[in-house]
């Protein structure tokens, strides 16, 4: 899809013309990220593996900072059980979902591309940020506190330079027995609310940006539930092994985040190419 200027700034013609004609509150929109047009229009193969791109990379990004916490009490030997887990990705799929209809509503409000240019905007910051967050702080201290402490040092170096999202994140990281309100090393149901919120925040600022570009909420939304339960339970169960092991100055934690971020600036830089 390569619209003239005409067209991109077209008086009268809105976002949602441009890259669906759906309504979100139509069936159709809900379960069908791009329009039929359009995809008959391009290579629809293309147009599929777009679709699918954009959605894993934005499942991504929003598990990031799951597999990151995921690490962090599987070094401290706190439990997340299914049902808490599960809970976890059901208030994930409902930030989701409401970003997600948020930017879509945005999207029928602005003209001509700008809606286009505004979600590769936001997933660009949104990239940048993972990157940040997946760089080491202090490698070279790091390292010779390790050389010089042996395995102890080693210990607490894996769990200082796993994952750590900012902000209200870092707090529950740092000391997760705040979440843990009943000292029981287990996160139980009314525990994994307060988690669940704080987690979600990627699904919400993603879930805009995946609205303007015109993304099925249902789907999207969906593929987020199921990699926050994937993330958590995956950190959780191999987070001290997988903790220990480097790829240069990365742990595999922050080298999975730094490939995130990169593939998100790739598909904006792609959507804006397309």
């Amino acid at each position: 899809m390569r619209p003239g200027l005409a067209r991109l700034f077209a008086a009268g013609t809105t976002g949602a013309e441009i890259l669906r004609p759906h309504c979100p509150k139509e069936v159709n929109g809900w379960f069908d990220g791009f329009p039929p047009e359009e995809r008959g229009r391009d290579d629809p193969n293309r147009a599929t593996a777009m679709k699918w791109l954009l959605l894993v990379g934005f499942a991504i990004s929003s598990s990031v900072d799951n597999f990151g916490v995921g690490i962090t009490y599987g070094l401290r030997r706190i439990r997340i059980p299914v049902p808490s887990n599960a809970l976890i990705a059901a208030i994930a799929f409902l930030f989701s979902l409401a970003g997600i209809l948020f930017g879509r509503w945005i999207a029928d409000v602005l003209p001509g591309m700008l809606p286009v240019f505004l979600g590769s905007f936001l997933l660009v910051v949104i990239g940048l940020r993972i990157i940040l967050l997946a760089v080491p702080r202090d490698w070279p201290k790091q390292r010779r506190a390790r050389q010089r402490g042996g395995a102890g040092a080693a210990d607490r170096d894996a769990e200082a330079t796993a994952p750590r999202p900012s902000g209200f994140l870092t707090r529950i990281l740092k000391h997760p027995e705040q979440v843990d309100v009943d000292r029981s090393q287990t996160i139980g149901l009314g525990e994994s609310i307060v988690l669940g919120a704080a987690l979600s925040a990627n699904a919400l600022t993603n879930g805009v940006g995946a609205g303007l570009f015109g993304l099925s909420p249902f789907w999207l939304s969906f593929i987020t539930a199921i990699g926050s339960f994937v993330s958590v339970a995956g950190g959780v169960a191999v987070g001290e092994r997988v903790s220990r092991l480097r790829l240069g100055p990365f742990t595999v934690g922050q080298f999975g985040t730094l490939l995130s971020g990169v593939m998100l600036i790739l598909i904006a830089l792609f959507a804006l190419y397309d």
